[in-house]
């Protein structure tokens, strides 16, 4: 039985619903906002699923900053919608992208310890 990643599941699931509302962007001609909420948002599963093949716990570790570096990202933008005028409003978005980035500290912070514990 495949052992269920939620990390993955979230950010995957994320990506899709960014890429929906970078479209519904596009359709108001909001294209700069569009453009940068796609990369983020779309990059911190990709840094994720890059994670699941990392070479060492250090590199695990790296390319999960990174994740979370993107997600910092991707809030930032989603604020500004939040308290733009005629933006869409992206109040699920937001929750969606606290949840990944509590995730995502839980599991930095325990591969750091784990880190600390092998030497």
């Amino acid at each position: 039985m495949e052992q269920k990643n939620e990390i993955l599941e979230l950010s995957f699931d994320f990506a899709l619903s960014i890429i929906e509302f970078s479209e519904m962007l596009d359709v108001k001609k909001k294209y700069v906002i569009s453009r940068q909420l796609l990369k983020s948002g779309t990059s911190i599963g990709a840094n994720i699923r890059e994670a699941q093949n990392a070479h060492s716990r250090n590199d695990f570790i790296s390319k999960c900053v990174i994740s979370m570096k993107e997600a910092d990202e991707t809030e930032y933008w989603l604020m500004l919608c939040e308290r733009s005028h005629n933006y869409p409003n992206p109040e699920e978005l937001l929750s969606k992208i606290l949840s990944i980035k509590k995730l995502l500290s839980k599991i930095i912070s325990s591969s750091i310890k784990n880190r600390k514990n092998e030497k």
